[in-house]
């Protein structure tokens, strides 16, 4: 085994389990992840009172932590890899421009008096989010040896 590069094995365990298999356990790891971070993001926001975007910030960075490494060891069968590692670091990277961007565009969008404000700016972003994830660490990252 090459310095973190997965077992040889392991990958052929992943190919093994089924897309329909790996969507249902993506979309139950994203919901508890986006718990964790709406759940955080809406503490931060309403109840401690910071910026929007830091509150974004730091609510999809504990909630992509969670989901990394749930999806890394259940959903994709995958043991540690620094190059995957650093794949998902860059991809999530991607991902949270994008999801700040949108959730930023909508939240401005809606009217501060309307109550669905904040949930609707973030589904529509997490949702968009959760596309690009699961289709780049499914055809890239989690194919990475």
């Amino acid at each position: 085994m090459t310095a973190g590069l997965a077992p040889a094995g392991v990958e052929d365990a992943s190919a093994q389990i089924g897309l329909k298999t790996q969507l249902v356990r993506f979309v139950a790891t994203g919901a508890l992840s986006a718990v964790v971070d709406f759940g955080l993001y809406w503490l931060l926001l309403e109840a401690a009172g910071l910026p929007v975007n830091l509150a974004k910030a730091i609510g999809f960075i504990a909630g992509t932590t969670t989901a990394y490494l749930i999806n890394r060891r259940w959903t994709f069968n995958a043991a540690p890899s620094r190059a995957r590692f650093i794949a998902v670091v860059v991809l999530y990277a991607v991902t949270f421009c994008v999801q700040v961007g949108i959730n930023w565009v909508f939240y401005q969008a809606f009217d501060e008096g309307l109550w669905w404000r904040v949930p609707v700016a973030y589904v529509i972003a997490q949702g968009t989010a959760t596309v690009i994830n699961f289709v780049v660490q499914r055809l890239v990252i989690f194919r990475i040896r």
